[in-house]
């Protein structure tokens, strides 16, 4: 049976697509059949996987109105090594598109249920904001990987997206919980940096992942040839940091279940 994890985080500019093309990676160097699903309509993780968006045939779009399955929509990267669910900016459409239809939040949920055996992780990248895409990838997860950086604002933001996985807990999905809070784009040399990564872990406890994911040019650099960092520079400290988070990530579901 797949895990089904968000990458979320409310604030934009966090590092969430970077956090789901790497992982993805890092996992399927690691031997796990995984699944990336692009669910923001600039389709960066689409794109960062090697998979022009322009020349999408189906999407996640075709998924979510019922037109197309998951199996059909689905593409492989094949530098990446796992298969990716992309987006266009067709998304932005279905936004306006779900309002009107039945089951509106529980749409992604039963796409994803046809294929269910098929996949160890499916991980979800969510657009910055708690849209009807956002409650989508919620309302189908076991539960939230949440990047951050550590800076004020980010404690800031932390707090409205811990109140909206408890509303969805609480009404839609019960099976919803915080899995980890990934501290990335950590520059251990800033004071402010430390402090608050001391503050996150004296409030939250084993919830922050032991692993950080350092501040790295070649992670940034990775997306513009279509690469996951992990296989663009595997020597590099951020893809190592990504393939170790990759093992604590399946050591830490083993013990959820």
């Amino acid at each position: 049976m797949a895990k089904i994890f968000c990458i979320a985080n409310q604030k934009g500019g966090v590092g969430k697509t970077t956090t789901t093309v790497n992982l993805a990676a890092g996992l399927a160097q690691i031997g796990q059949r995984t699944l990336v699903v692009d669910l923001d309509p600039q389709g960066n993780a689409t794109m960062g996987s090697g998979i022009d968006k322009r020349t999408l045939e189906l999407s996640i779009y075709d998924v979510l109105l019922e037109s197309a399955s998951v199996a059909e929509a689905r593409r492989r990267s094949e530098k990446g090594g796992y298969d990716v669910l992309g987006s266009n900016r067709e998304l932005a459409g279905a936004e306006v598109e779900l309002v009107a239809l039945e089951r509106r939040d529980q749409r992604l949920k039963t796409a994803l249920a046809g294929i269910d055996g098929e996949y160890d992780f499916v991980l979800i990248d969510c657009p910055p904001s708690l849209s009807l895409l956002t409650l989508n990838g919620l309302c189908s997860a076991h539960g939230v990987v949440v990047p951050m950086q550590c800076e004020y604002f980010a404690l800031e933001g932390l707090s409205d997206l811990v109140n909206t996985i408890k509303q969805v807990h609480a009404n839609l999905n019960p099976e919803l919980q915080i899995i980890g809070l990934l501290r990335v784009m950590f520059d251990p040399r800033i004071t402010l940096q430390q402090q608050v990564s001391e503050q996150l872990k004296a409030h939250f406890g084993n919830k922050v992942f032991d692993t950080v994911i350092p501040r790295n040019v070649r992670l940034a650099e990775a997306p513009s040839y279509g690469l996951p960092g992990v296989v663009f520079d595997p020597q590099s400290k951020g893809a190592q940091a990504f393939v170790q988070f990759a093992g604590e990530m399946v050591a830490r579901i083993a013990t959820l279940r």
